[in-house]
């Protein structure tokens, strides 16, 4: 835990390291919108950059999770992270793609250019892919940080003392349509979906997955 209190503050610095001009991105970036739907209500707390450290750590850091709004200004890394800036600069180079599964090891390697014209698409329920729709399983690791630079990424979340209800060769998406529904209230997940420019922090072995509602470009500091 002391760990976490030390590393915060370099963490939390960098979040408003730039503030250039604005710039003329195409419209999400150049990727796609999804159609896989918002929850009907956020059950995460938000703050805004009135929050202090002393104030994080009392409230939020090693207890619970919240979205930071307000703190950071990623214009400079939003405008490297077009589609178009991703494929000129990276198309030709490996990228090693893995389900991120419990149960499954398997990694495949193809060009960042191949994956993104012909595999990144919306995900099919029964199977991981890429694309609206696809995500993460639940699991749990350290503390962490997560900032969604171009589309919507939704969360779902419990408490280390909490054991989710999910079979870990499963998507989310099935997940949510197939298991989601059958849980009483108490069973329920805290949830939210994290719009662009929008960080989430989440505690120490906090169990979370994700689902991406759009194509998005994100990025994860974990801690410890």
């Amino acid at each position: 835990m002391a760990a976490v209190a030390r590393l915060l503050p370099l963490l939390l610095l960098p979040l408003g390291w730039v503030r250039p001009g604005a710039c003329t991105d195409p419209p999400g970036g150049g990727w796609l919108a999804g159609t896989v739907p918002e929850e009907p209500r956020c059950t995460v707390e938000r703050a805004d950059a009135s929050l202090t450290y002393s104030l994080f750590l009392q409230r939020f850091a090693f207890s619970r999770p919240v979205i930071l709004g307000g703190v950071t200004d990623n214009s400079a890394f939003r405008a490297l992270c077009t589609r178009e800036k991703l494929l000129a600069a990276f198309g030709p180079f490996p990228v090693r793609l893995s389900t991120a599964n419990t149960y499954s090891y398997r990694k495949v390697d193809v060009p960042f250019q191949e994956y993104v014209e012909h595999l990144l698409k919306p995900q099919d329920p029964a199977r991981l892919g890429s694309g609206s729709g696809s995500g993460v399983p639940f699991h749990w690791h350290g503390p962490g940080f997560s900032e969604v630079i171009f589309g919507r990424k939704r969360w779902f979340l419990y408490p280390p003392d909490q054991t989710p209800h999910f079979h870990p060769n499963e998507t989310t998406l099935a997940w949510l349509q197939h298991t989601y529904p059958t849980l009483p209230p108490a069973q329920r997940p805290l949830e939210c979906t994290l719009h662009p420019g929008e960080v989430l922090y989440f505690p120490d072995r906090w169990w979370h997955a994700t689902l991406n509602l759009d194509t998005s470009v994100f990025i994860s500091t974990f801690l410890g």
